[in-house]
């Protein structure tokens, strides 16, 4: 018997039957045999040991593949859980998944954990990985598997295997003396694991019931390589410096206050920065033919009824009543800027109409969910609506992508776009929902912008594509989108007059640059580390004297800096010259301006730049042309 094995780059292969996934990557070269973690037969996960008896599409995957990275972290929990089980005997283990950068596992222990526990883990189960076991797959009868477990004293394993359905393929996996229930796919065995490190310990309640036991969460993560976690330890110490939450504080851009969790109150220097947002927005937006509007914060719940936000949506929104009827605080603009295309009459000349709004929107979020101004329960919105004809789909699609990639890379962002595809709670038929995703698909192609499909996660009224920008530290963030949408015209029953004076539906497009304004200031911050360029600063120039003699020239200074356009500040405490400028360089301020007897004499500045030791003498004349050049250019970097 032979097996045609179909590659992901569509090349297809003659192989004597049975085959293993591993000899088959071993087959292709050693090299792959060594990195391979697992493999994926007609789209399903399974041990690279499992014997291929028949025509398929196999991909093998390593560590540069998410689903190689889930296979790598979850085997890793277990050689977590056997480290464990080796160091305090009778812990007990709930569920161990893998997740987005690593893995945890829930224990019950009588021994408390510690951060002074964290490297005997660490070296036990980086012993296990030296022992190379072989992690073994079996099957067992639902009686056997409990019977197997209670001998073993583990409760909560006999929970999970007595809520299973009753024709659940119930399975272990057995590395040396330790074995764990789990449906698998596993690696081949504990060697390929080099590098471990214990991240954090929590609580947690079993099953997430605060009815139920409180159990220990020990967070880790591994690595085939001792350079990759050194780098992600180097990524997360960054992570903490760049904290927006710290920064925030520190740099008196905003705040939350007890009487309003997760609202945000933006301090006078954080309204600045956002303020500088919005023009550079208001200006390119102008540019691009769009019209600015404002809608109410709060609309009758007949209009969120016919948006199908009530159906949809309902637990994300606050309520209230007026005069016996319900409304509701907006969670999204959009019903708002369809009402404002409906109060006129629209020819098939006026379209495309673009209408742009900064609205603040409020969603309800759980205060677990609640993560500074990343996770908030208001926000401000760039979103834009644009009309149009069904023929304008693709430059209008093509138009926006091009304004977003000025807006990502304004603040040197780079970024990769995701095709969100229907969700299962959505509205509209499909055919309808198979044109708009084409539509998107082909104004992609035709710019040749690269994208990755994304299925089920559109909107619940049209697909999507989702901008997915990077930091300065590796990390993603969602902001960007861009959704089309021939649902809402129709419920809402738009129209616009044709060519042949009748009435016809127009096709509309949701889209936002920035995202949640809250969330992209949040992710500028920790972009910048809070050094932000000299336009969006709010403070640019600090003006520090080294004696109080100076103080009527700085303040001058001050004033003249400020009738220039300048956002400055004068630091006339009576303290050390060189306490002062290391004040202003923890307040990241990108100019210090210092100013002696010789200073003000001259009429002259020593100017220090961030992030440089070197100072440089100026005339003020030369120095304000120098800022306000820099201010118009918009730099991405000081």
């Amino acid at each position: 018997m032979s097996l045609n094995i179909t590659f992901p780059d569509g090349s297809v292969k003659n192989f004597d039957a049975p085959m293993s996934g591993y000899e088959i990557a071993k087959s292709i070269s050693n090299k792959l045999a060594k990195r391979a973690l697992a493999a994926k037969v007609n789209g399903n996960i399974v041990d690279l040991a499992q014997p291929l008896n028949g025509d398929v599409e196999l991909q093998i995957l390593t560590f540069d593949d998410e689903e190689g990275k889930h296979v790598f972290w979850h085997s890793s929990a277990h050689i977590m859980a056997q480290a464990i089980k080796r160091l305090y005997p009778d812990t007990q283990f709930g569920i161990g998944p893998a997740i987005k950068e690593g893995f945890y596992y829930d224990v019950d222990s009588s021994h408390v954990f510690v951060p002074e526990d964290m490297e005997a883990i660490q070296q036990e189960m980086l012993k296990i990985a030296a022992e190379n076991l072989t992690f073994t797959r079996e099957e067992l009868p639902r009686e056997q598997a409990l019977e197997l477990f209670k001998a073993k004293g583990e409760t909560y394993k006999q929970i999970l295997i007595n809520d299973l359905p009753e024709d659940a393929v119930i399975s272990t996996y057995t590395q040396g003396d330790f074995c764990d229930l789990c449906r698998g796919p596993h690696l081949p065995g504990t060697g390929l694991v080099k590098a471990a490190a214990i991240l954090n310990f929590a609580g947690a309640y079993w099953r997430g019931d605060a009815k139920n036991k409180m159990l220990q969460r020990i967070y880790a993560i591994t690595f085939p390589d001792k350079k990759e976690l050194d780098a992600y330890l180097f990524r997360m110490e960054e992570a903490k410096k760049r904290d927006h939450r710290k920064l925030g504080a520190e740099l008196g851009l905003f705040a939350f206050m007890d009487e309003g969790p997760g609202f945000p109150f933006y301090l006078p220097k954080g309204s600045i920065l956002r303020n500088q947002l919005e023009a550079y927005w208001r200006e390119i937006h102008t540019a691009a033919n769009y019209q600015e509007i404002r809608t109410p914060v709060m609309l009758n719940r007949s209009l969120w009824e016919r948006s199908g936000h009530w159906d949809h949506y309902k637990e994300n929104m606050y309520f209230t009543k007026i005069d016996e009827e319900d409304f509701a605080v907006k969670p999204m603009n959009c019903p708002g800027g369809i009402l404002v295309y409906k109060n006129d009459m629209h020819s098939y000349r006026d379209l495309p109409i673009r209408m742009g709004e900064i609205g603040l929107v409020h969603r309800h979020e759980l205060s677990g969910a609640l993560h500074g101004l990343m996770r908030v329960r208001c926000f401000w919105q760039d979103d834009a609506h644009i009309f149009m004809l069904p023929e304008q789909i693709k430059d209008e699609i093509i138009g926006v992508t091009q304004l977003i990639d000025t807006v990502y890379k304004q603040f040197g962002f780079s970024y990769h776009v995701e095709l969100s595809t229907r969700p299962e709670n959505s509205v509209g038929d499909d055919a309808v929902w198979e044109i708009a995703t084409q539509a998107l698909r082909d104004a992609m192609d035709s710019i040749g912008m690269p994208y990755q499909v994304n299925e089920g996660d559109g909107a619940f009224y049209g697909p999507k594509l989702d901008f997915h920008l990077t930091d300065s530290i590796g990390r993603t963030w969602q902001c960007g989108t861009i959704q089309l949408d021939f649902v809402m015209p129709e419920r809402f029953d738009l129209t616009y007059i044709g060519e042949d004076n009748q009435k016809h539906r127009p096709v509309m497009i949701h889209r936002v640059c920035f995202g949640s304004i809250e969330r992209f200031i949040g992710i500028l911050i920790e972009h910048y580390a809070g050094a932000f360029p000299l336009w969006l600063s709010p403070v640019q120039v600090k003006v520090l004297t080294i004696t109080e003699n100076q103080n009527d020239y700085a303040y001058q200074l001050a004033a003249d800096l400020k009738a220039q356009g300048l956002r400055v500040e004068v630091d006339a405490r009576n303290e050390k010259i060189g306490y002062k400028i290391r004040e202003a360089r923890n307040q990241k301020t990108p100019y210090m301006l210092v100013v002696g007897g010789k200073e003000a004499e001259a009429g002259t500045v020593a100017v220090r730049k961030r992030g440089s030791e070197e100072s440089t003498v100026m005339t003020v004349a030369e120095f304000a042309a120098q800022a306000l050049a820099e201010v118009k250019a918009r730099g991405q970097q000081f």
